[in-house]
């Protein structure tokens, strides 16, 4: 057997799964459009939190030219609008957002990313947010034009380091080609946030922290090279020692035009696979003990052109995400795509992707039969259990057009598990900690991050589809390396592990 294809053996005794059906579901979140020109022809992302205690997650839209808009979830897919606040009214200029505790006081804030000066948004509980960049010391970025987002803590550290990505250099009169603007490392100290570059930039459109093939946290940064042209490629910042990682540490970096991240322990062997999205192929990169490899084409992951209508000019892929939507305990696919705008090379008519991994490990697309192949341009996207039962539910949002959110009604989806961390601290959601769950015949891993995705992320439970497994024991393995096992009484709900 093939070492590209040796984790097709692990899952090749699984069951069939069920297979996945989603319904559209009215309201405003459909009704809200992320619009703008240039500026906006990316980002466009969506987060989930829960930003009321109320167990039911809320979603934070970027707008772009229109406001960026908070839904408060008041349960059964009913969601109330508001606006985001800024500093002068509704915020406007916003590309997407991400959920972190800056000021470990135990409640969500907002990094707030835009064209133009970057805000943070405290949280007040409640769903209440104020503007806070100036009262937290956090750097604006002034005019840089902000697509990617990650963080992470360091050791001992009540607050995060922050990374923040920039695309291309607006003020530049050579650009945009070649304009690759300069990315930061924000650094928490006594009076806020210390910034310095992390230079060379190659205009990333997605940051990931987390724990790469070598078992280090490392910060990923997925390159647009439609403005860095030639001279540069996707990177690998080493956090322990503060440099790129390059051929002499093995990694030979692919160059794409990258547009998002997603991770997830396909082969159940401790190290996560990282999927890329890009223009024509979604490249997934398996993880081996000595760096990466790209998948083979049999896997099916490549979803390099659309799978509806007669346009086989290539896809565009935005936000990518692992999920097990059905339940049957191996992890699915979703990838949002669409038009950058009127890129003649490139579909126009260009259906989201759902990939559904099969008993053999190779994936297949079911958006179609799923109800989730809008034509739409695709951006930012989530997957997450808005009803609370035990399903993942689907946001996508659109340039230049509406919104979508889709309830995941399928039938005879199988067990499953949602995880929650907490633990003393700034960190008190246990970023960078890494949860594997086990059942007869089963198991399952996945790591607590931020950033990822395209232009959003999600701050709530880690979602574990069981299959048929009804007893489990979940075994976590904290940020400074602390080892904790649990047996959860029963499935089919939320668990909160503390320390």
């Amino acid at each position: 057997m093939r070492p590209a294809l040796a984790l097709l053996a692990l899952v090749a005794a699984a069951p069939l799964g069920a297979e996945p059906r989603f319904a559209p579901v009215p309201g405003p979140v459909a009704d809200h459009v992320y619009a703008g020109g240039w500026e906006h022809f990316v980002g466009g992302g969506v987060s989930v939190l829960d930003c009321n205690g109320d167990i039911r997650p809320d979603l934070v839209l970027a707008g772009g030219e229109n406001p960026a808009r908070l839904m408060v979830n008041r349960g059964e897919m009913a969601f109330m609008s508001q606006p985001l606040p800024g500093p002068d009214g509704p915020l406007t200029g916003v590309t997407g957002t991400y959920p972190i505790d800056l000021d470990a006081d135990g409640t969500l804030d907002l990094f707030v990313m835009r064209a133009g000066p970057n805000r943070a948004l405290r949280g007040l509980g409640d769903c209440r947010f104020e503007p806070a960049t100036t009262a937290l010391g956090l750097p604006d970025g002034g005019k840089a034009w902000t697509t990617a987002f990650s963080a992470w803590w360091a050791p001992d550290a009540s607050r995060p380091t922050l990374a923040v990505g920039n695309y291309v250099d607006r003020a530049d009169p050579d650009g945009p080609f070649g304009a690759c603007d300069g990315n930061e490392i924000l650094t928490p100290g006594p009076d806020g946030w210390h910034a310095r570059p992390l230079t060379p930039g190659y205009c990333p459109l997605s940051m990931l922290a987390a724990h790469d093939a070598r078992g280090r946290m490392t910060l990923r940064l997925s390159n647009d090279r439609h403005y860095y042209i030639r001279d540069g490629a996707e990177q690998l910042w080493d956090i322990a020692t503060q440099r790129f990682l390059g051929p002499q540490d093995g990694y030979d970096p692919p160059m794409l035009w990258g547009m998002g991240i997603a991770a997830r322990d396909l082969d159940r062997d401790g190290r996560d696979e990282v999927m890329l999205t890009s223009m024509g192929d979604q490249n997934l990169r398996l993880a081996r003990q000595d760096g990466y490899v790209t998948a083979p084409f049999a896997m099916g992951t490549t979803a390099q052109r659309p799978h509806t209508g007669d346009d086989g000019r290539p896809s565009t892929g935005w936000h990518a995400q692992f999920g097990d939507v059905n339940n049957d305990g191996r992890a699915d696919l979703f990838i949002a795509k669409g038009n950058v705008d009127q890129m003649p090379g490139m579909a126009m008519q260009d259906p989201n992707s759902l990939l559904m991994q099969e008993p053999d490990g190779t994936f297949a697309e079911r958006s179609v039969p799923a109800g989730v192949a809008s034509p739409a341009r695709g951006r930012g996207a989530a997957l997450a259990d808005l009803d609370g039962d035990g399903r993942l539910d689907l946001v996508v949002v659109n340039r230049r057009a509406g919104a979508e959110i889709y309830r995941n009604v399928t039938p005879g989806a199988g067990n499953w598990l949602g995880v929650t961390l907490r633990q003393p601290g700034g960190n008190a959601r246990a970023v960078g900690a890494r949860v594997r769950v086990r059942g007869e015949g089963w198991s399952e891993e996945q790591e607590i991050s931020i950033g990822g995705g395209h232009a959003g992320g999600i701050a709530g439970p880690l979602h574990f589809g069981l299959g048929k497994v009804a007893a489990v024991e979940v075994t976590v393995t904290w940020p400074d390396g602390m080892v904790t096992r649990h047996a959860p009484e029963g499935v089919n709900r939320q668990v909160t592990l503390r320390r």
